[in-house]
């Protein structure tokens, strides 16, 4: 396992979030909380968020599609499963290339355009998942000039950000020259390289939007999907007798946990889950010990079938380990000289 600066910071951050949600919490009174909990319900919230790797897999083929017509099934899920497991045990947040690296092997699909795939992928939950933030705000008890605020933000930033997209998509070799004109003169060329490298990936994905009827597919899926996980999350609460928090209020929280764990943190995103969840059920006046007990519960209950899955798949497949460890650097390297890419790669100097 490599512990880069990255990793090290984000262990660190990990750490300290996790001291901040269990500091006024005692061991006594998350046990007690966790003992009380309804086993029919946390089974069935536990059984839901694990689905979700079905459900993201099953989405991921109409991002594939531009790509190849046909992917089956069950390479999707395996790849889907061994990065969310990479996610959960190795630092740096390298399951998205876990993923590329995996569904690449398995059906022979160019890396690149498996992992620009996956770029898109993130776009569209970030515009999905600020959607469902703003949409959720009615049922937040917060102040309306507070959620006025934040809506404006939200549409602003989701504006921003579909514009880009938009604007990549449409005009791919102009984008990623204008990006690289731009990142060589104000980014180390290490960075650089990679922030275009990336981009090029990025824009073979972007076909999808080019096509009307994979656009509203793609945007259709996206929100499925965290509307279907956002149940998942609502289930668990009332398993812990959190009952002031509504469908619309679990769709908030979930938003809000997605935004926090994109924080450098450790692997399983220890801490940043635990500090959100307290931090968000704050909201509803949820008390501290009972709202860090549901997210120790829900989250290691979520933790354990995901990796398992993730690693009977790299066991089954006769997958690496190591491989899977080095994903980052593969793509990387991999992304840096395919030929195929629009625009021309920054090599190295």
């Amino acid at each position: 396992m490599k512990f880069n600066g990255k990793a090290v910071l984000g262990i660190a951050v990990s750490l300290l979030l996790l001291w901040w949600a269990l500091r006024d919490v005692s061991f006594e009174e998350v046990m007690h909380h966790v003992r009380n909990a309804d086993p029919g319900l946390f089974v069935l919230a536990i059984v839901l968020a694990t689905a979700g790797l079905a459900v993201r897999a099953l989405r991921w083929s109409v991002l594939l599609r531009p790509i190849r017509a046909h992917v089956p099934f069950r390479p999707r899920f395996a790849a889907t499963s061994i990065g969310f497991a990479a996610n959960n045990l190795l630092p740096a947040r390298v399951g998205e290339f876990a993923r590329a690296l995996s569904l690449g092997r398995l059906t022979g699909i160019p890396v690149a355009a498996v992992f620009g795939s996956l770029a898109l992928e993130r776009v569209l939950d970030g515009v999905a998942l600020v959607t469902l933030l703003f949409l959720s705000l009615s049922e937040v008890p917060v102040d309306p000039r507070t959620a006025a605020g934040l809506a404006v933000v939200g549409v602003v930033g989701t504006g921003v950000l579909a514009a880009t997209v938009l604007f990549l998509a449409f005009a791919p070799e102009r984008s990623i020259a204008v990006a690289e004109r731009v990142a060589v003169r104000v980014l180390p060329a290490s960075f650089a390289r990679r922030l275009v490298d990336g981009l090029r990936s990025f824009v073979t994905a972007l076909a999808v939007l080019r096509d009307p009827k994979l656009f509203v597919l793609s945007v259709v899926w996206a929100f499925g999907q965290w509307t279907f996980l956002a149940l998942s999350y609502f289930v668990a609460l009332r398993a812990f007798g959190i009952d002031q928090v509504s469908f619309l209020g679990a769709v908030f929280l979930q938003s809000l946990v997605s935004f926090g764990v994109a924080v450098p943190s450790s692997p399983g995103f220890f801490g940043p889950f635990e500090a959100v969840v307290k931090l968000g059920l704050a909201v509803w006046s949820v008390p501290a010990g009972q709202a860090v007990s549901f997210a120790i519960g829900f989250h290691i209950g979520g933790f354990i079938p995901v990796t398992l899955i993730g690693l009977w798949y790299v066991w089954r497949l006769d997958l690496r380990w190591k491989d899977v460890e080095r994903s980052e650097e593969t793509v990387e390297a991999i992304v840096e000289h395919d030929p195929t890419l629009p625009g021309a790669p920054i090599r190295r100097p």
